[in-house]
């Protein structure tokens, strides 16, 4: 047998060990999501129009699912639904490296559709809702049409190795890596335990914008985030920072470019203050930033921060 043969055989294997795991979500197919655990599919959380989202899987039986656990933040969420049969799809034990053959899969009206590709960069970030950056993805070729986001990404053995989440134009996807971490996340969020991303309430420039300002009116050059807006009884505003301050280090993150924030904000404990290194003029303060729990911080709530347009 020839290695396009044996390639052949081995992809619609393939096929057949994804097809049964995989879901189509939403009623005009707006996005895909693979079924992790009995009752239990996860998805992309921008994949959400409402609390409930209507289910289809590979015997043609359509589900009305619920909203058990969200992480807008990382745009994931994990659906309650009657899975019926459906296998959960096993995770590899392994990221892909650079070059590995993938598989990705998604669903529409006319059924299961499976894509063969290659991992082109195996550690890469991106760009998720709100601008957050997402971390532990990876870049791979696997062609995917309209609808194909929060699908599974396997090897041929049809192991789960990533979560498709994001095109990037050019014919390539970024795909959330199958991690410890990424397990963890599923997790809490089949167990209800919702991830809300901290949000300061400020509009920052980066480092290179506070610069020329400060040298147009002769203070001294202080790599940091020029806050040129701020949220009214946001965190930010109650702890006292002013439009026009610098923030310089935040939790003990240096920040100079906006994802420097980002980075500190998601390792906080939303339980304690943030510490904020600031710049005032020539005036260097310290602030406790608090963050206040939302009492109606439900699943379906923190899903909802994390609606957006597909990409």
């Amino acid at each position: 047998m020839s290695l396009i043969s044996e390639l052949e055989a081995q992809l619609t294997h393939t096929a057949a060990l994804v097809a049964p795991s995989t879901v189509s979500v939403g009623r005009d197919h707006r996005g895909a999501g693979v079924v992790v655990a009995p009752g239990k599919v996860l998805t992309n959380a921008h994949n959400l129009r409402d609390r409930t989202v209507q289910i289809t899987f590979d015997d043609g039986r359509v589900e009305q699912a619920k909203v058990v656990g969200a992480d807008p933040g990382h745009d994931l969420v994990v659906l309650d639904v009657d899975t019926g049969d459906a296998p959960a799809l096993e995770w590899a034990d392994r990221a892909p490296g650079l070059g590995a053959f993938v598989v990705a899969a998604a669903r529409d009206g006319a059924g299961v559709r499976v894509t063969l590709g290659t991992v082109s960069q195996p550690s890469r970030s991106f760009r998720g809702p709100g601008g957050r950056p997402i971390a532990l993805a990876l870049e791979h070729t696997a062609p995917l049409a309209r609808g194909s986001s929060g699908g599974p990404l396997t090897d041929l053995e049809g192991r789960l190795v990533a979560v498709n989440t994001h095109r990037l134009g050019k014919g390539f996807t970024a795909a959330q890596v199958a991690s410890d971490a990424l397990r963890s996340t599923v997790d809490d969020l089949s167990a209800g335990r919702s991830r809300r991303p901290l949000r300061l309430g400020v509009e920052v420039a980066p480092s290179h914008v506070a610069h020329k300002l400060r040298a147009a009116v002769g203070l001294d050059q202080r790599d940091g985030l020029l806050v040129r807006g701020l949220v009214d009884g946001g965190p930010a505003a109650v702890a006292g920072v002013r439009i026009g301050d610098l923030l310089v280090s935040a939790g003990g993150v240096d920040l100079v470019r906006p994802d420097d924030l980002f980075t500190a904000l998601s390792s906080h404990d939303a339980g304690d203050p943030l510490v904020v290194a600031v710049v005032r003029g020539s005036e260097e303060l310290t602030l406790d930033v608090r963050f206040v729990a939302d009492t109606a911080d439900t699943a379906a709530d923190a899903a909802a921060d994390a609606v957006t347009d597909e990409a």
